[in-house]
């Protein structure tokens, strides 16, 4: 009579999870080989408030989209000051798609972003300066033109003041007229800056006649 091989059975994903759920237990299956693995470690530490920390210390190292995305909505999810700083921590990396991800989920956070905003906007990289007034684009906050106004009043970087003039030139308010009108003043050489602020009173003043 043959002898029947039988197969190794096939572990699932969920079977993958059959590891400690503590704390320690999750932290350490953060640094597992397995993607499936991490993914499913990101999802439970979401449930641990002091997760933010390890989550983070992983987002920068992290090679997988989706344990990565996990690990970015786990932090939103969070939203404490440990999460935060990680994320602020992300946009200084060369990782193009990590910067970019890391803006897109701080501007789920208002609350929690609005209170560095200060600091980022004087931070002394304008590239992280530039990266802050993106941020101001969909924050939701009632201060966000207070914050371009000021950007474009004091940030010596042109780029940095292109950036914040262009989304002024969506949504400033006579609060910012002032402002907007010095501000080829203080870079006459350049086309954009004029052009720019240009738009921005246009519609200031179209605004007024209505």
């Amino acid at each position: 009579m043959p002898i029947i091989k039988q197969q190794a059975p096939q572990i699932s994903g969920e079977d993958k999870r059959q590891r400690p759920r503590d704390f320690d237990g999750l932290t350490a299956a953060l640094n597992s080989g397995d993607e499936v693995i991490r993914r499913w470690a990101v999802r439970d530490l979401a449930e641990f408030p002091a997760a933010g920390g390890a989550l983070a210390a992983r987002l920068k190292r992290e090679p997988n989209a989706a344990v990565r995305n996990a690990i970015l909505t786990a932090l939103t999810r969070l939203g404490d000051k440990e999460a935060v700083d990680g994320l602020v921590e992300c946009l200084r990396s060369e990782d193009v798609a990590l910067r970019n991800a890391a803006m897109e989920a701080m501007k789920e956070l208002p609350a929690e972003v609005a209170p560095i905003m200060d600091t980022l906007l004087s931070d002394n990289d304008p590239d992280v300066r530039i990266f802050a007034v993106s941020i101001l684009e969909s924050l939701r906050h009632p201060r966000v033109e207070v914050w371009l106004k000021a950007v474009i009043e004091h940030d010596p970087h042109v780029n940095v003041c292109a950036t914040a003039a262009d989304l002024l030139s969506e949504l400033a308010s006579e609060i910012s007229r002032t402002a907007l009108e010095r501000l080829p003043l203080r870079f006459p050489e350049e086309p954009y800056i004029a052009f720019v602020t240009d738009l921005a009173l246009k519609r200031l003043n179209e605004d007024r006649s209505r």
